[in-house]
């Protein structure tokens, strides 16, 4: 199939928000060309196949609006989606949209870099083809970029590596097999009671233990679908103005003004709920009131002591250095429980650190484990390694790693100063990773797309950030950050997780809905604090 070398935008990435901005770009009669490194579309649902994993927000939320249509065709079967039936329902979206003849898989963009005399992108793949872009568009997403590693030794293991953000598309039979997990962030607890179903023996390494509560997934009912889908749009015109993009009763109550008695009871309701912002949502100071939040933090804490038998291996299991949601919380089944089965063993790391990887195990202070199989669930290096594995430079030759030296710096996590023609789907300084994705991607990939028709329309060559606009919105970013909890823990959301990366906190916690009223009100004031340049002739 012939290509167009100089399309007008080029995209990064095939996942959810790649083949949604490639819906949107056909719409406006725009040329495009999507690069995606995997051999499948589907971004994060290609790559993580690792057992049990699943997403922690409901598949009737987790879905896309913009087609009513499909709203209506589709059938979930559970509550929560595992992954090969959220990889089905992308790879239906890309062939009931026509969207993989501009899609080239297999292909890894290398660089993107700026030139000033024509305005244009050029963007080189690892084939070594370059392609020129009016626009470039990052769809690379948030948790992308497996975390490199800091174990000694991992590389002299002579049994198989598993790496849960790379998993084997044909699946790992652990039967029989002696396996040592290392990491309980959300896909050590989601792969750990499913792979202690199968291994005759399991070691689980953790770091820092984890907030988790049960996921009570289930078959979802012909008839929830039904109520559903009669009040779609309204159910997600709620979704979209919501603080997280997850509807829900927001709390008017502090958890220090009520009664001992009526915290539990709204706690356990929370509990029950299985569901991701229940918790969080019982009261509205849980999130800024560190008295508070130890108060759902203790009864989290307490609910593991239920769970597990052997008291030594409930409290290495009870999270103590982190108040409850400043890092990502869980929804699990069976995780706590499966500790009880006498072939599951867990190592705290805090006490006893792996001193290094053997040919034959895992050897701590306390001594070697020889296993058979290692599966790191060991994280990303988030919201800005994927980026940063790419060679972008923009005006003056600047590259984005130097421009993010000291953390990164956008502005509305849209744009970046300097960097013309250059836009980033949930990128740093948006809610992201703090809301339902589908629907900050949907919100970034509608906002771009009318920003590119007005343009079109009005001749501009250049749209880019200020500095002094950019400056101002890393400002209140970091600001409305520093007035939760959330800086108070070493999680991913900071950098924490990779060593050298700035402390920032990257994630806009000023909500869904009041952000998209500023992305609206910003557009609507001729894209303020965005510097546009107009063309001396028609773009076209």
């Amino acid at each position: 199939m012939s290509r167009p070398s100089s399309p007008d935008v080029v995209v990064v990435g095939a996942g959810f928000a790649g083949l949604y901005q490639l819906h949107r770009l056909r719409g406006l009669g725009l040329s495009a060309r999507v690069f995606e490194a995997g051999s499948g579309i589907g971004g994060t649902w290609y790559w993580n196949r690792y057992p049990g994993a699943r997403c922690d927000v409901e598949s009737l939320e987790y879905s896309y609006s913009f087609s009513p249509e499909l709203e209506q065709e589709w059938e979930w079967t559970e509550r929560y989606p595992a992954q090969p039936e959220i990889l089905r329902y992308a790879e239906h979206v890309a062939e009931r949209f026509d969207l993989r003849r501009d899609i080239e898989l297999d292909t890894r963009v290398t660089a993107a870099v700026w030139d000033e005399e024509s305005a244009r992108w050029a963007v080189t793949t690892e084939h070594g083809e370059t392609v020129t872009a009016r626009f470039c568009i990052f769809a690379t997403g948030c948790l992308s970029k497996p975390k490199d590693l800091e174990i000694p030794g991992l590389d002299s293991f002579a049994g198989p590596v598993y790496s849960t953000a790379r998993w084997p598309h044909a699946g790992v039979d652990f039967t029989g097999r002696r396996v040592a997990v290392i990491g309980t962030g959300s896909s050590g607890i989601q792969s750990i009671p499913v792979i202690a179903s199968q291994a005759a023996e399991m070691t689980v390494y953790q770091r820092t233990a984890n907030y988790s509560m049960p996921a009570h997934n289930g078959p979802l009912t012909a008839q929830a679908q039904r109520e559903r889908k009669a009040n779609y749009a309204a159910f997600r015109d709620a979704a979209r103005h919501s603080p997280a993009g997850l509807v829900g009763k927001l709390p008017t109550e502090n958890a220090l003004d009520v009664t001992e008695q009526e915290r539990r009871r709204a706690f356990y309701k929370a509990w029950s709920a299985g569901n991701l912002g229940a918790m969080r949502r019982s009261y509205a100071d849980i999130g800024v009131d560190i008295r508070a939040n130890d108060m759902a933090a203790d009864f989290i804490r307490d609910r593991i002591r239920d769970k597990v038998t052997d008291p030594a291996t409930a409290e290495a299991l009870l999270p103590s250095d982190h108040p409850f949601g400043t890092k990502r919380p869980c929804l699990d089944t069976g995780y706590y429980e499966t500790f009880n089965s006498p072939h599951v063993h867990l190592v705290d790391l805090k006490k006893t650190p792996i001193e290094a990887i053997t040919a034959t195990g895992v050897a701590t202070a306390d001594g070697e484990v020889e296993v058979d199989d290692i599966v790191l669930a060991t994280g990303f290096d988030a919201m800005t390694g994927a980026l940063l594995s790419i060679d972008i430079r923009g005006r003056d030759g600047r590259t984005l790693a130097d421009a993010w030296a000291d953390g990164p710096v956008t502005y509305l996590g849209l744009g970046v100063a300097g960097f013309p023609n250059l836009f980033t789907i949930t990128g740093p300084g948006s809610p992201s990773v703090l809301s339902n994705m589908l629907v900050s991607i949907e919100q970034h990939v509608d906002w771009i797309s009318d920003c590119l028709a007005r343009l079109e329309r009005d001749g501009v060559t250049t749209i880019e950030p200020n500095a002094d606009a950019q400056a101002g919105w890393v400002e209140h970013v970091a600001e409305v950050g520093q007035a939760t909890l959330y800086p108070l823990a070493k999680s991913w959301y900071l950098g924490a997780n990779v060593p050298g990366k700035p402390r920032v906190f990257m994630p806009y916690i000023g909500g869904v809905g009041a952000y998209r009223e500023i992305c609206d009100d910003v557009a609507a004031e001729d894209y303020r604090g965005f510097d546009l340049e107009k063309a001396s002739a028609s773009m076209s």
